[in-house]
């Protein structure tokens, strides 16, 4: 049976579209429930193929996530004290029913229908251990210099063929293996990404996922600082954790760092993107500035959120 399992604070506003979505009619549907209507997943009650398992894992609400996560039919709540997505996700592993494990942003879209793609890509034998879906940012309604940053960001190599930025990621139970013991880090899904060598994930680009995009400036800015800080702890731990080679040689990290190489390579195959990289360039010189504050006091718990995506 897939499982899935979703960490959510604070989330009332936007967690019903997600549930929504998973339960939409044009999912393939599960066995009908006496006196009600069929549901793609089946709330443990009849595991096998194709079944969904579905666990929110609201942590630390004050809200009411919970009450709008659990009026749909099939899906189980479960509720902790503490306002941490590293802990969410691990009561959600000590509750959900099996494997392959989808991991899903509560502020982010999904079909069921593609996060069985998503469980069929990892169930293969092909070795792939990790899987996400290709991504589709609606950018409309948001403010120029959004969408003129992400016109650049995602075309960068890093985006197009990692995991992370997707709020979506599939494990295989030898995949589940691999991260488990991944500390708690902010950028927990790049972790993910990185813990995987290409030929062991994969991007499956017919299931999509939506993934609402800042709508203003500011949102983005926070966005960015938060991501810069995330990932100069992430290569912090990196640093701390690197194994060396049978010669004592450390061995290379890997990294979604964006290199001048990449951006001359966006530009290179379509000049006219010129204004936009200097608006990305602008943001990563902001972000970084703003986010080096952060890094230098160590701060790797305070989470920028940005409310403007989340309109419900």
């Amino acid at each position: 049976m897939t499982s899935i399992v979703i960490p959510a604070h604070n989330e009332e506003r936007v967690i019903g579209r997600l549930l929504d979505a998973l339960s939409a009619p044009s999912a393939t549907p599960g066995p009908a429930t006496a006196g009600g209507p069929k549901s793609p997943w089946s709330g443990g009650t009849s595991p096998g193929r194709g079944a969904l398992d579905i666990v929110v894992v609201c942590n630390g609400c004050t809200d009411g996530t919970a009450r709008a996560a659990a009026a749909h039919p099939g899906v189980r709540v479960v509720e902790i004290p503490t306002p941490s997505k590293h802990q969410a996700l691990r009561t959600g592993d000590a509750h959900a029913a099996g494997f392959p494990r989808v991991y899903v942003d509560a502020d982010v879209v999904i079909a069921a229908a593609d996060v069985r793609m998503l469980a069929d890509a990892v169930s293969g034998a092909d070795g792939v251990l990790a899987a996400a879906p290709g991504r589709d940012l609606p950018l409309a309604g948001c403010a120029w210099p959004v969408r003129a940053y992400y016109r650049i960001w995602q075309r960068l190599p890093s985006v197009r063929e990692g995991l992370f930025g997707r709020g979506v990621i599939a494990l295989s139970e030898q995949g589940h293996a691999r991260i488990a013991g991944l500390p708690p880090l902010m950028a927990d899904d790049l972790a993910v990404s990185l813990a995987f060598a290409p030929r062991e994930r994969r991007v499956v680009e017919r299931a999509r996922v939506t993934v609402l995009p800042p709508r203003t400036w500011a949102d983005l800015i926070r966005r960015r600082i938060r991501a810069g800080t995330s990932t100069a702890q992430l290569e912090d731990h990196q640093a701390g954790s690197a194994d060396a080679d049978p010669g004592g040689e450390p061995q290379a990290r890997p990294s979604a760092r964006t290199s001048t190489a990449d951006l001359r390579g966006v530009l290179r195959r379509e000049p006219w993107l010129l204004p936009h990289l200097a608006v990305f360039l602008g943001v990563a010189l902001v972000a970084r500035r703003k986010s080096s504050r952060a890094v230098r006091q160590g701060d790797f718990g305070t989470w920028l959120r940005d409310e403007s995506s989340r309109g419900g």
